[in-house]
C-alpha cells in the first residue's frame, strides 16, 4: 500500500515501510512453500504500480493474474484492515498486461537467436566447453557473412553449413568438429519440442513495452505467464537472465532516483542458479551490481535464500523472510545463514522466530533513508488491495482488450529473410549451377563422343579411300600387267603368225619350189636341160 514516497509492507512492532528512493537496492522475498510469498510480492509490486514503477513478474502458479483485478470483501480482509488500521484501503486491481513464450493467450514473447548470443544459448542448452566454443564459431562466421540468426531453423541451418564447410573455415576460425556439431544440433531439439520454436523469431520484444504506465500514472503489471514454461525451467531462466542483461546493456545510467524506472521480479530464482557456469555466475553478479544504477530494481523470490549465491545474496539489501522449515543439518544451516542476514532485534532471536513464523508473518528489514538495513521487525504482512486468487474470465479478457495494440504489434510472426533463406538459396544456387555443370559436362560429353565418332568415321574413310586408291592401284597394275601380259601375248602370237606366215610363205614358195622344180625336172626330162632352164629363169625372173 502506498504512502507518500514509500511503500507500506508490514505490521510488526513498527511499520515497515520500503521506500521507493531505496529500491533499486534489489531484495529478497524467500520462505517455505505456504507461507505468504505470492500475497507478499504482491502488495510490493501494486505498491510499486501506484507509486508509478512499472513492474515485471512471471506467473508460475497461475495466481498473480489476481493483481489485475480487484480484491473482494470478506470478513477476514476486514478483521485484517481494522488490524493494521488502514485508513482508506480500498479494492483495486493494477493495470495489467499478460504476455506469453508458449502461444497462449497473452502478447508473445519472442526472442531472437542473436539478442540471446552463444553465452546464453551454451547455458540454454546444456553445452560443454568445446561445444561452446564451437557456437562461438558459428555465430562468429554468420555475423560475417551477413546471415541473420532469427529463429531454431536459422541456428541449424547455420551449424550444418558451417559443418559442410569446416574445411574453408578451419584455418581461420578453427576447427569445427562434426561431434561438436551434432551435439548442439540433438540439443535443439530438445529446446524446440519445449516450446522454443515458438518463443525464438519476430517480431522480437522491445523492453521499452515494459516501461509503460496506464493513463492515471500507474505504473504497467506486465505478468508472464509461465504456468507451462515453468517446466522446462531453462528456457524461463535463460529467458529472465537475457532480459535482465538486455535491460542492463540498453538503459542510460540515470544513478540515483527518487523511485526505480523498472523493477523485476525474479520467481522461483532457484532454477537460475542451478548447475550455472562460474562464467556466467560472474556476469549476473555484474548485472545486478550496475544495473541499479541505471534505475532497475531486481527482486528474486525463492525458498531458501541458501538457494541463491553468496556473491548475489550479498546485493540484495531489502529482505523479506518469511517462515522456513529446518528438519535437516542442511536446513538448520540455511535457517541460521537467513537469520544472520539481518541487523538484529534485541526483542527476539531472529533464528527461533524464522522457525515459527506462520502464514502471512515475515521477519522484515528494509534500507532506511541513509541506506543502513533497518533493525529486523517480526511482522504481519498487509493484504492486498487486488484479488489473492487467479483473475476472472471477465477481468482477463477486459485486460486482453486493453492491450490489443501491442497484440498487433507483437501477435504474428514474421519469417524474414535470414540465414536459413538465404543458405537455402545459397544451396539452390549451388544445385542449379551443379545441374548446369552436370548439363554442360554432359554436353562437352556428347561433343566429345560426336567428335571422337567423326574423327572414326573420317580415319574410317579415310583408311576405306586409301584401300579403295590402293585396290584401284593395285586392280590398275593388274589390269596395266594384264594388258601388257596381253600385249605380250598378242606380240608373241603375232610373233608366232607372222612366223607362221612367214612359214607358211616360205613353206608355199618351198612348195612351190619344189612344184616348180617338178615341173622343171620334168620339163628338162622332155625338152632338155637348156630350155629348162630358161623356162625356170623366165619364171623366176632371172632372165634377162
Amino acid at each position: 500500500m502506498l504512502q507518500d514516497d514509500r511503500i507500506w509492507m508490514a505490521q510488526g512492532d513498527n511499520p515497515c515501510y520500503l521506500l521507493l528512493n531505496q529500491a533499486n537496492r534489489h531484495g529478497l522475498i524467500a520462505g517455505a512453500s505456504g507461507t505468504g510469498k505470492t500475497v507478499t510480492l504482491k502488495v510490493m509490486a501494486e505498491g510499486f504500480s501506484q507509486a508509478g514503477v512499472p513492474v515485471f513478474m512471471a506467473d508460475v502458479k497461475g495466481d498473480v493474474t489476481g493483481m489485475c483485478q480487484a480484491g473482494v470483501d470478506s470478513e477476514s480482509m476486514q478483521k485484517r484492515i481494522q488490524k493494521f488500521g488502514l485508513q482508506g484501503f480500498t479494492y483495486q486491481g493494477c493495470p495489467a498486461r499478460f504476455w506469453d513464450m508458449t502461444g497462449g493467450p497473452g502478447i508473445p514473447v519472442r526472442v531472437t537467436i542473436s539478442d540471446m548470443g552463444p553465452v546464453l544459448l551454451s547455458r540454454l542448452l546444456g553445452l560443454t566447453q568445446v561445444q561452446e566454443g564451437v557456437l562461438n564459431i558459428v555465430f562468429r562466421i554468420a555475423d560475417d557473412r551477413q546471415m541473420l540468426l532469427i529463429d531454431l531453423k536459422d541456428l541449424q541451418a547455420m551449424l550444418n553449413y558451417v559443418s559442410e564447410h569446416t574445411k574453408e573455415y578451419t584455418t581461420t576460425y578453427g576447427n569445427v568438429s562434426a561431434q561438436s556439431v551434432g551435439a548442439i544440433l540433438r540439443a535443439l531439439i530438445a529446446v524446440e519440442d519445449q516450446g522454443g520454436d515458438i518463443f525464438f523469431g519476430e517480431p522480437s520484444l522491445e523492453l521499452s513495452d515494459w516501461f509503460a504506465c496506464d493513463p492515471m500514472g500507474r505504473g504497467y503489471v506486465n505478468i508472464l505467464n509461465a504456468a507451462r514454461i515453468i517446466q522446462q525451467p531453462q528456457i524461463y531462466s535463460m529467458f529472465l537472465l537475457w532480459m535482465l542483461s538486455d535491460l542492463f546493456e540498453k538503459l542510460p545510467e540515470v544513478g540515483d532516483l527518487d523511485k526505480p524506472r523498472f523493477v523485476f521480479f525474479f520467481d522461483e530464482a532457484h532454477l537460475l542458479f542451478n548447475d550455472m557456469p562460474s562464467e556466467l555466475l560472474n556476469k549476473l553478479v555484474q548485472v545486478v551490481k550496475l544495473i541499479r544504477s541505471k534505475g532497475v530494481g531486481v527482486y528474486f523470490i525463492t525458498q531458501s535464500p541458501s538457494d541463491i549465491p553468496g556473491e548475489v545474496l550479498a546485493q540484495l539489501s531489502n529482505r523479506v523472510q518469511h517462515g522456513l522449515r529446518a528438519y535437516t543439518p542442511a536446513e538448520q544451516k540455511a535457517v541460521k545463514a537467513a537469520a544472520e542476514a539481518f541487523r538484529a532485534n534485541p526483542n527476539f532471536k531472529s533464528e527461533d522466530v524464522i522457525l515459527e513464523l506462520g502464514t502471512g508473518e515475515a521477519l522484515v528489514s528494509f534500507l532506511d533513508e541513509e541506506g543502513k538495513p533497518s533493525v529486523v521487525e517480526n511482522a504481519k504482512i498487509l493484504p492486498p488491495q487486488c484479488l489473492m486468487a487467479e483473475a476472472s474470465d471477465e477481468a482477463k479478457a477486459a485486460v486482453a482488450q486493453g492491450q490489443m495494440a501491442l497484440m498487433v504489434k507483437y501477435g504474428t510472426a514474421i519469417d524474414r529473410e535470414s540465414a536459413y533463406e538465404k543458405i537455402m538459396d545459397e544451396r539452390e544456387q549451388n544445385a542449379a549451377a551443379e545441374e548446369l555443370a552436370k548439363e554442360r559436362a554432359k554436353l562437352e560429353a556428347e561433343k566429345a563422343e560426336f567428335a571422337k565418332q567423326q574423327e572414326a568415321a573420317q580415319k574410317a574413310a579415310e583408311k576405306e579411300a586409301e584401300r579403295q586408291q590402293k585396290a584401284a592401284e593395285k586392280e590398275a597394275e593388274r589390269q596395266a600387267k594384264a594388258a601388257e601380259r596381253d600385249a605380250e601375248r598378242q606380240a608373241r602370237a603375232a610373233e608366232r603368225e607372222a612366223e607362221r606366215l612367214a612359214k607358211a610363205e616360205e613353206r608355199e614358195r618351198q612348195k612351190q619350189k619344189d612344184a616348180m622344180s617338178r615341173v622343171a625336172t620334168n620339163i628338162l626330162s622332155s625338152a632338155g636341160r637348156t630350155a629348162v632352164n630358161q623356162i625356170v629363169r623366165g619364171i623366176f625372173g632371172t632372165r634377162r
